[in-house]
């Protein structure tokens, strides 16, 4: 099956909840994923290579990008218990678990899941760390980047893992180019996790 149902606002998929357990930052995790979402019923490798290679934000105000069932956002909202997390996701169905997903675990206060049409357009932040959809193409990643990192707020940054093999070195220098200096900062697994800050 192809994996462009990830990145469909309504996933024409049969819709199955599968239950996803992690350990992050030293939290356990009970999630649920489901199918139409990115890595149902797992952690996937990348994230987990995220999770290991980094150190957990200490607050804020943070962007969860491309959010998927919400895992890396929720881990910031466990982790950081005075951060406060906006989660986006084009999939309306990895929406609604992440919500259901922060709620569980008694963070909706701090935790809001949001289509990218109901962001406050005003709204900066912290920290993004992101995930991104790699497989939607240059083009549109590049879209998907140049609309978010501007809303890192002065001295902000963002963590970022991507596969080696899906273009994280030429990632890293186009995002230079861009005027958002970026190093890496972990390699492990076939993954760089990359460091972006605003200039």
């Amino acid at each position: 099956m192809s994996d462009e149902h990830y990145f469909s606002a309504d996933p024409s998929v049969a819709f199955q909840r599968a239950p996803v357990e992690a350990d992050v930052w030293g939290h356990g995790l009970r999630l649920v994923s489901g199918s139409g979402v990115f890595a149902q019923g797992r952690l996937d490798i990348g994230t987990s290579v995220l999770f290991r290679e980094t150190e957990p934000p200490a607050g804020g105000r943070i962007l969860d990008l491309g959010c998927g069932y919400g895992v890396i956002g929720i881990a910031c909202a466990v982790a950081a218990p005075t951060a406060t997390v906006t989660a986006v996701d084009v999939n309306q169905r990895a929406v609604l678990l992440a919500n259901e997903n922060a709620a569980a675990l008694g963070l909706a206060d701090r935790y809001t899941a949001l289509v990218p049409e109901q962001v406050d357009p005003a709204e900066t932040y912290d920290e993004i760390w992101s995930n991104p959809p790699i497989r939607i193409g240059k083009t549109a990643l590049h879209e998907l980047l140049l609309t978010w990192l501007p809303r890192l707020a002065p001295g902000g940054r963002a963590v970022m893992v991507v596969g080696k093999n899906l273009g994280a070195d030429s990632l890293q220098r186009w995002l230079g180019e861009q005027g958002y200096p970026t190093e890496r900062i972990a390699s492990a697994k076939g993954f760089r996790v990359l460091e972006t800050r605003r200039a």
